[in-house]
């Protein structure tokens, strides 16, 4: 039986894969002609023409006129995968996840990586420009994609200033000397939001600073890590509807939570690791907060698995709403799938193995 998080939702039909300034487009979802619909009818007839030859497949397939390899019928027979909720938990536990990047949209590209690398210590991992589809993208992070949390910036032509909204909060970075950090900031004509101080909790020294575009940057003091990049923070309106919609279908841990009277807020940390060592989700609920403004500039968190199209049932499975039907992005064959949290919170999930041959 299937374990209902949040209600489901009409899932709409989607019109473009490819980012476009029209719909504030960023690198991995913007919507696509590639029709689920339409694999799932060519998957029924690969299996009415594979009973015809005996079980076997014949190396062509005719329909609606065009030929369909023998390759891509295992592809699209992956689609029709059921699972329940023992299958379901199972594969997700095994399923070897990991937050990958944060993508979201920049007014002024080369200002914003400017500040990234002399302000915030980033380096800059890779860039591309695409002027047929009117954008160019940065990565940016603190090691190799391969095994770090990156930042990947969008800046659509023509487009210089989005609207942050209120429901995205921050993003955290792990850093020596604090004090240090916002001095550069300052010098380089950066704003503060907060300056250095303990946090409200005696914890260690914090600050908050603005980059160019209006994103906040909370600057936490602390000892050398692997992973400087700490948290991505979004505001959600049911807390334990949240927790409960990640480790069910996203297979993340509650690191902690930890109840806020003082700031009138409630706090979850979620990762698929100890939050000293990999970059984690901090969900904040305002006391008496139902819902937020998403504005237009934050995108969405990247999460790699090792079968996008099992990821997609069991996102299914646990009441979660499909945006972007799992199978490859056309011209390049990395296979995604995209989806929102019951707050509207989009991630997409990306194939592992696929990942890994696009940093080649």
């Amino acid at each position: 039986m299937a374990l209902q998080i949040f209600p489901q939702k009409t899932q709409q039909p989607l019109k473009s894969i490819f980012p476009s300034p029209t719909n504030n487009g960023c690198s991995i979802i913007v919507p696509c002609a590639y029709n689920s619909s339409r694999r799932l009818a060519l998957f029924q007839l690969a299996i009415t023409q594979s009973q015809l030859f005996n079980g076997k497949a014949p190396e062509s397939l005719s329909a609606e006129g065009k030929v369909i390899e023998s390759g891509m019928i295992a592809e699209l027979a992956q689609s029709n995968i059921a699972l329940n909720d023992e299958t379901a938990s199972e594969w997700i536990k095994k399923d070897k996840r990991r937050m990958l990047h944060v993508v979201y949209r920049v007014g002024n590209l080369e200002k914003t990586i400017k500040f990234y690398r002399e302000c915030l210590g980033m380096k800059l991992l890779r860039k591309r420009d695409i002027p047929e589809e009117g954008y160019s993208n940065a990565f940016l992070g603190y090691g190799p994609e391969e095994s770090n949390f990156a930042v990947e910036l969008t800046y659509n032509y023509g487009v210089d200033k989005y609207d942050i909204g209120t429901g995205l909060g921050h993003f955290g970075i792990a850093v020596e000397d604090v004090a240090k950090m916002v001095d550069l900031v300052k010098a380089k004509g950066g704003k503060i939001i907060q300056e250095p101080g303990p946090a409200n909790d005696g914890g260690p020294i914090t600050a908050i600073v603005e980059e160019p575009d209006g994103y906040n940057f909370e600057l936490l003091e602390r000892g050398p890590t692997l992973e400087p990049f700490r948290q991505v923070m979004l505001r959600v309106g049911d807390l334990d509807q949240s927790i409960n919609f990640y480790k069910k279908a996203f297979g993340m841990e509650l690191l902690r939570k930890r109840d806020n009277p003082d700031n009138k807020n409630t706090i979850a940390i979620m990762g698929y690791g100890p939050e000293d060592k990999n970059t984690v989700l901090e969900l904040t609920c305002i006391f008496g907060v139902k819902s937020y403004d998403k504005g237009n500039g934050y995108a969405q968190i990247a999460v790699g698995t090792d079968d996008v199209y099992k990821t997609a049932e069991a996102i299914k499975l646990y009441g979660g709403e499909i945006v972007l039907e799992p199978g490859p992005l056309p011209g390049i064959n990395t296979k995604i799938m995209a989806c929102i949290d019951p707050d509207g919170w989009k991630t997409v999930f990306v194939d592992n193995a696929d990942f890994m041959k696009e940093l080649e």
